[in-house]
């Protein structure tokens, strides 16, 4: 079976109906997205609406989970206080722009799904705040995998799409509790893979093209797939709607903006009483 796995597709409406579009081409008989649904595009009830059609099983991704319990900025999500204006700017847009089923569809969105040893996530299997970057720690990363029971971990969150193998080995853990001697446990793994599906409607590899991953059940194949789109339509709506123009400039540009901590005193706001 051919496997389509998508994220991040935040408002892009255009972006999402090429990437359908191709999929159909490429024979996926299966879709899955790991969420991100609504935030900074211009069409988030749209988006909603044809993943709904389309009845895709999909997770909830940081700012579907926002929408819902409110915003809550999360480790570093705003490096800097203009960022995190901007992104109050958009998430206060995006609640006004929503529809109540809209947000009710969103706040019944599961964090993680399992389909025979795959799993799919929007950040880690922890959270969907999570970035599971490609330089993460070895024993980390297969940490995350091995969380899920499953072979492959599919995720997206960063906007960046990657393949990673964490190769079949030994393990070692020692663990000491108190009054207790160490006692070392060993176990080992098989091969197991974290695949990052990238963005559909915003993403950050550096060019404005739409991304994500076809998995071919049958040889354990992945493609990531790269499909050009008109992004400038959806350029010239997020100015039209008034969101930010920054989002509209970076989409452009495939690339993130974001200035980095100018103010040393700010704090996100997770975790901080």
């Amino acid at each position: 079976m051919k496997i389509a796995v998508m994220s991040c597709i935040h408002g892009n409406y255009e972006a999402l109906i090429t990437i359908l579009a191709d999929m159909e081409k490429q024979g996926a008989e299966q879709i899955y997205c790991l969420g991100d649904l609504v935030g900074y595009g211009p069409y988030p009830n749209h988006v909603v609406e044809m993943i709904r059609s389309f009845d895709i099983p999909t997770v909830a991704g940081c700012w579907d989970e926002d929408i819902v319990e409110g915003l809550n900025s999360c480790e570093c999500s705003y490096p800097s206080l203009l960022a995190e204006r901007r992104g109050k700017l958009a998430h206060q847009w995006t609640e006004k722009e929503l529809y109540p089923e809209t947000i009710e569809y969103l706040a019944e969105l599961p964090k993680t799904l399992k389909k025979d040893n795959l799993a799919f996530v929007h950040g880690s299997p922890h959270s969907p705040h999570e970035y599971l970057l490609p330089e993460l720690q070895g024993f980390i990363a297969l940490e995350r995998v091995l969380a899920t029971g499953a072979d492959v971990l599919f995720c997206g969150h960063t906007h960046i799409p990657y393949v990673r193998t964490l190769q079949d080995g030994n393990l070692t853990i020692k663990v000491q509790q108190p009054d207790v001697q160490i006692e070392e446990k060993s176990f080992s793994t098989p091969v197991k893979r974290i695949v990052n599906v990238g963005s559909v409607g915003e993403p950050r590899h550096g060019r404005p093209n739409a991304t994500y991953v076809i998995y071919d059940q049958n040889d354990d194949r992945v493609e990531i797939r790269e499909v050009e789109y008109d992004y400038r339509k959806t350029c010239a709506a997020i100015v039209e709607k008034g969101l930010p123009e920054i989002f509209a400039w970076r989409l452009e540009r495939g690339l993130e903006f974001a200035e980095r901590a100018e103010d040393s005193s700010h704090l996100c706001a997770r975790g901080v009483a």
